[in-house]
């Protein structure tokens, strides 16, 4: 790539953008103009693609909505995203998850991804208590 282009373009390559991959079930938060009114407008679902590199990289966010698949596709740099919120991480076994156009139903909600999770959350959330305390007394 041309030098020249490359200076400008990594000017505007936003730094803080949050982790996320091919999977995630995100939350896009997006300005929207309406006149002279702007607002915030949430786009949420799963991560299915994930192209272009620097100040040309996209990713697509596919939902349901009304029983019907949208998507969108988003430019990662946008000064009109204003954050990227990650509410579910997963490990998938490939770069983009096209197959999900073809569920429907509760196969397309529950998406055939696995979640990341750790072994025995839940008993390492609890506090421990001794068993002569957990009686109570006598």
């Amino acid at each position: 790539m041309n030098p020249i282009i490359q200076a400008i373009s990594a000017s505007q390559v936003k730094s803080d953008v949050t982790p996320f991959k091919v999977g995630d079930g995100v939350r896009v938060h997006t300005k929207v103009r309406e006149g002279d009114k702007e607002r915030v407008q949430i786009y949420a679902g799963i991560v299915i693609a994930r192209k272009g590199h620097g100040i040309h990289e996209t990713f697509t966010v596919r939902r349901l909505s009304y029983g019907e698949g949208v998507e969108r596709v988003f430019p990662v740099n946008s000064p009109n995203i204003e954050k990227i919120e990650i509410e579910q991480e997963s490990q998938n076994m490939r770069a983009r998850l096209y197959y999900l156009r073809d569920l429907t139903g509760k196969a397309a909600v529950a998406v055939k991804v696995r979640e990341n999770r750790t072994p025995n959350a839940k008993a390492a959330a609890a506090p421990v208590v001794p068993a002569a305390a957990a009686a109570g007394p006598n």
